[in-house]
């Protein structure tokens, strides 16, 4: 009688928490290796990796970083304080090898339990994330639909859970675009298909035009299998700044995926609990890379700046390599649980 009572009540509590659940954590082994080798000897080659750090939400230790480059070594960029591991290969070299791990353990993130009054919000501390980058504009067109989707709200909490609705009402994952997208935001307010590049581009360019602080967090997700090549698993989410409490986590763009994964439509039930945790959570499997648009890295690339730093950079010369071609640019990442 006690195991029957015991299995109803069970059943009862998957009902409300939904068919799916998140674990608290997750922890492996991140490893790159690289090979370019099979460009021109005669070419300085440099190679930039995003390189994660510990925060309040996941813990790096255990880093390893070996090859035959001439230098290497950990910066970071002067606006945002990315850190990236660069490494270099002077003329000459016939062999360019680079081995890169790491180990992470990562939290699930929950942050919903919002204060009743908002404190200040200042527009000078948090400038950069209230500014435009060059895809991601805050004027015009972009600064119009804000203002629209946040009539009458005052407080920034209330501008960004609108924005956010809006975002993953009106924003749909394309599978047909190349990577994770380049986040062109006046593009997507034309025909609003992408990925999670674009969607999480598309909620900070109207969050900041609202004069709400976001920005674009970028990653990779871990894998739920002992062994896992997560090589073009790069995943870009969202934050908004809430005065008074601190940096916020949504991912309308998981929101999106989820939908067009199980075929889901904006009125289901299951639509609704994706979008009820993405809004202040994320899961623990991903692990944070970098931040920040139209970076110059250190030591500076060359050409103009680039758009993000998520998948590793390479330079051979003057000629930078096409980071989703592996025909080129060959890489591997891969994830093991331990």
């Amino acid at each position: 009688m006690k195991k029957t009572i015991f299995i109803i009540t069970m059943i009862a509590v998957i009902c409300i928490m939904g068919s799916y659940s998140w674990a608290k954590s997750a922890q492996g082994t991140i490893s790159m290796d690289f090979d370019l080798s099979g460009h021109c000897t005669n070419e300085v080659v440099k190679l930039w990796i995003p390189y994660p750090i510990s925060n309040e939400s996941q813990t790096i230790t255990k880093v390893q970083v070996s090859g035959n480059y001439k230098t290497s070594a950990v910066y970071t960029d002067n606006k945002f304080q990315t850190p990236m591991l660069f490494a270099k290969w002077e003329k000459g070299a016939s062999s360019r090898i680079l081995h890169f791990s790491f180990h992470v353990s990562r939290k699930e993130v929950i942050k919903n339990n919002f204060p009743n009054n908002e404190a200040a919000c200042s527009v000078a501390d948090h400038s950069k994330y209230l500014a435009p980058s060059t895809w991601g504009h805050c004027k015009g067109d972009v600064k119009k639909l804000a203002e629209k989707i946040t009539n009458g709200k005052k407080s920034v909490l209330a501008k960004a859970k609108a924005i956010y609705d809006w975002t993953c009402e009106n924003t749909y994952r394309d599978p047909k675009t190349r990577g994770c997208g380049s986040g062109n935001v006046c593009e997507l307010l034309k025909d609003p298909g992408g990925k999670c590049v674009d969607i999480s581009s598309v909620f900070v360019a109207l969050a900041r035009a609202a004069g709400v602080p976001a920005r674009e967090v970028f990653g990779i997700r871990l894998g739920k299998k002992p062994v896992v090549d997560i090589t073009g698993w790069q995943h870009c989410w969202a934050e908004f700044f809430l005065p008074g409490y601190g940096w916020v986590p949504v991912d309308p763009a998981d929101v999106r995926k989820m939908m067009l994964k199980h075929d889901l439509k904006l009125g289901d039930a299951k639509t609704n609990e994706y979008r009820s945790y993405f809004w202040g959570g994320v899961d623990p499997y991903r692990v944070k890379l970098a931040q920040g648009r139209d970076l110059i890295l250190n030591p500076s690339q060359k050409g103009g700046k680039i758009n993000y730093l998520m998948y590793p950079f390479a330079q051979v010369g003057n000629k930078t390599l096409d980071w989703l071609d592996p025909d080129t640019f060959k890489y591997t990442i891969t994830y093991k649980q331990n």
